[in-house]
This record gives structure tokens, C-alpha cells and sequence, in this order.
């Protein structure tokens, strides 16, 4: 089967926030003093400009459908940062005319006002990193803000202009009930956003809340919770088409959409992933960036701002591509699979056939589309493509 080279996003890494959460197991680092935001945009375009030369033909020239500004928390860099990497970027590369912009923000680190600069600059969509409306929820998780500060950012946004927006939510937070993970919900679907996250609290290694366990619902609770979340957005008109993902209709997000359906991406900055595809050489690479921000900072563009690069042997590709497309309510057509691995179908046929026999996905010849079941058992399901 022939690769083919599927759309390409642009990830961009902002590694520092206010404060670390103690549930967080991202490539984050709480401030101690005053980061250097103006050079860490310079080295993100040194980043960009290696990554092309790097790449070459499998990335210059191909147009970027999707830019996502992750964290750490980005809305720590003012608007004119954002403004000159987006400047930069699409001097070095085409962006779609409608292209998804988005930018994570918390509540707790914006300023009444600065909304309309984002938007200037050419943020389109914004992600409010919310967890809870619950007060005390929310000092358990570490947040800097309040609901009403969640609720007044929000408002802000959408005052000034923005009409595409996410609210991050957590359920089977410590001591939660079913009901208080229903009203978070609730305060959610009343500020009216276009697409909503919500997914379960976890205890990652390597954080505070690992080492040091909070009383967290059982597993009973929390599927309780999910079940009366899950229909209540339903009810409200967003659609579940993710493990995690709500959306009004034409307001799915663009971005995680490409990585679920196994799309390319270019990841920038301290600690970022990236994903590329080349039909030239057959191969699928990935590639990762130093993880702390004063190594990736001194780098400058150089070599050694990468933590890891190498095509993924194609043993591994199965796995990967069904962790990824497995995850979508709706599935992927059957096709995409070796136009996105080079694989012959064949190659996990047998994993198919074990799939369907135990009704973890649905008897369609041309599609890959978990069954309910098979939402329900999704880590089993994938787990059947490791060779």
C-alpha cells in the first residue's frame, strides 16, 4: 500500500504556568520570575525553520490546516508574542484559509480586555482550561481561579467577539458526587460554548497527587458520572464524538480531529511531539523536542533541541494508528489505515476478526467503528493490534 500524506497541523509547545497542578503530567514548569517569552518565540521559529530544512520535501510547501498553542499555559505570552510567531510561521508556510487557531487559556491568568488583541492576532478559537465550578473542587485541583472568575473569562471572550470556544471539565474529582459532577456540567452548557471536554480525572505518575493520593470516587461513582454527563450534553445538543469531546454540529475540533484520524503534525517548542509523513521514503517519522525550556531555550534551532527522532517501525504502526482513530465515536474508513501506514489491510486482519467476534466493533466491511461495547472496553480493543 502506497503512503499518502494526510493534512498537517502545527503544534507549538508554551511551557511555563503559574503555578504546577498537583494532577499534571504535562511537560509544564511553575514560574520563578519573569520567562523569557520574546526569545522563547524567537527560538520557536528557529525550531520551525530546522524542522523544515529537516524535513524538506515532506513538509515545505504543505499547507497547515490547524495550529494549536498548548501548555504549560500559552495565554502567559501577551498577544503580540502570539501575533509575531503567527506572522512568522506563515512566512514559512501556507496556512488554509480557514485555518483552526487555538489557544489554551486559564481563567485565572487573563486580564478583562486582552481577548480582543487575541483575536487581532489571529486566535480564532480559545480553550479554557475550567476542571470545575465548584470552589472547593477546585482548591483540591490546585486551580488559581474561581467559577466566577471561569464564568467572567468566558463572558469576556465571547464579548469580545469569539464565537468558537472550549471549556475543559473533569469528573471524579476527590469527594465528588454523581450530582457534583452534574452540575459542573450545567454551569458548563449555560455559558453556551461550541464544544465542551470532559473526561475523567486520572492518577498519572510522576505528579503530586500520585505520590500523595486524594479520596477519589470509586468506579461505580464515577461511571454513574459519566453516563448522567454524557446525556445531559446530549440533551443539550452536543455531540459525543471523541472519548472525551462535545460539540455543536461543525464545531469539532479541527486540530485533535487530525490526530485522531493519524494526520501529520509539526510539534514546536520545549518538549513537543511531532508526526510526519513520507510518501518519498515510505516512512512515518516522529520526532520530539527537549523537554525543559532552558536546554530547548539554549539550543536555539540546533541539534540539540531534540529529546528523540526516528520513523516508527512498521511493527508498532497498527497500534498506533488504532490508539488514535479508535478513539472517534464514528470511526475512519477501513482505507485510511494503509493510506496512512503503508500497511496492507491483511496485516491485522486477524485482529479484526477477533474484534468483531467479541462485538467490540461494528460489522461494517469498509469502516473501523468501535461498537458500544467496544467504547466501553476501548483499552482491550486496541490493545489486540500490538503485534
Amino acid at each position: 500500500m502506497t503512503l499518502i500524506a494526510p493534512p498537517l497541523a502545527l503544534y507549538v509547545h508554551m511551557p511555563w504556568c503559574v503555578k504546577k497542578c498537583p494532577y499534571c503530567d504535562f511537560n509544564s514548569h511553575g514560574l520563578r520570575g519573569e520567562p523569557p517569552y520574546a526569545a522563547y518565540v524567537d527560538t520557536l521559529l528557529a525550531d520551525l525553520d530546522a524542522d523544515l530544512a529537516d524535513f524538506g520535501a515532506a513538509a515545505q510547501g504543505r499547507p497547515i490546516v490547524s495550529v494549536f498553542f498548548g501548555g504549560g499555559t500559552p495565554s502567559l505570552f501577551a498577544p503580540g508574542h502570539v501575533a509575531r510567531f503567527l506572522d512568522g510561521a506563515r512566512a514559512r508556510l501556507p496556512f488554509v484559509a480557514d485555518c483552526e487557531i487555538t489557544l489554551e487559556t486559564n481563567p485565572g491568568t487573563v486580564e478583562h480586555g486582552r481577548f480582543d488583541d487575541y483575536l487581532a492576532a489571529g486566535v480564532n478559537r480559545l480553550s479554557f482550561g475550567i476542571q470545575s465550578f465548584d470552589d472547593d473542587k477546585l482548591r483540591r485541583l490546585g486551580r488559581i481561579h474561581s467559577a466566577a472568575e471561569a464564568e467572567t473569562a468566558v463572558k469576556s471572550a465571547q464579548d469580545a467577539g469569539y464565537d468558537n470556544l472550549n471549556l475543559d471539565l473533569m469528573y471524579a474529582l476527590p469527594q465528588q458526587t454523581p450530582e457534583g459532577a452534574l452540575a459542573d456540567v450545567e454551569r458548563a452548557i449555560a455559558l453556551a460554548p461550541t464544544h465542551i471536554s470532559h473526561y475523567q480525572l486520572t492518577l498519572e505518575p510522576n505528579t503530586a497527587f500520585a505520590s500523595n493520593p486524594p479520596p477519589l470516587p470509586d468506579d461505580d461513582d464515577a461511571w454513574a458520572m459519566q453516563e448522567a454527563c454524557q446525556a445531559r450534553l446530549a440533551r443539550a445538543g452536543y455531540g459525543q464524538y471523541e472519548i472525551s469531546a462535545y460539540a455543536r454540529p461543525g464545531r469539532r475540533c479541527r486540530h485533535n480531529l487530525n490526530y485522531w484520524e493519524f494526520g501529520d503534525y509539526l510539534g514546536i517548542g520545549a518538549g513537543a511531539h511531532g508526526k510526519l509523513t513520507d510518501p518519498a521514503a515510505g516512512t512515518v517519522r516522529r520526532r520530539w523536542k527537549s523537554r525543559h525550556p532552558r536546554t530547548y531555550l539554549e539550543a536555539a534551532g540546533g541539534p540539540a533541541r531534540l529529546g528523540g527522532d526516528g520513523p516508527v517501525a512498521p511493527a508498532e504502526l497498527p497500534f498506533e494508528y488504532m490508539l488514535n482513530a479508535l478513539r472517534l465515536h464514528d470511526g475512519v474508513p477501513l482505507r485510511q489505515f494503509g493510506e496512512r501506514t503503508g500497511l496492507a489491510v491483511e496485516r491485522i486482519a486477524p485482529a479484526l476478526a477477533r474484534a468483531r467476534d467479541r462485538g467490540w466493533l461494528l460489522e461494517a466491511p469498509d469502516r473501523l467503528q468501535p461498537s458500544p461495547l467496544g467504547q466501553r472496553f476501548l483499552n482491550d480493543l486496541i490493545g489486540l493490534f500490538l503485534d
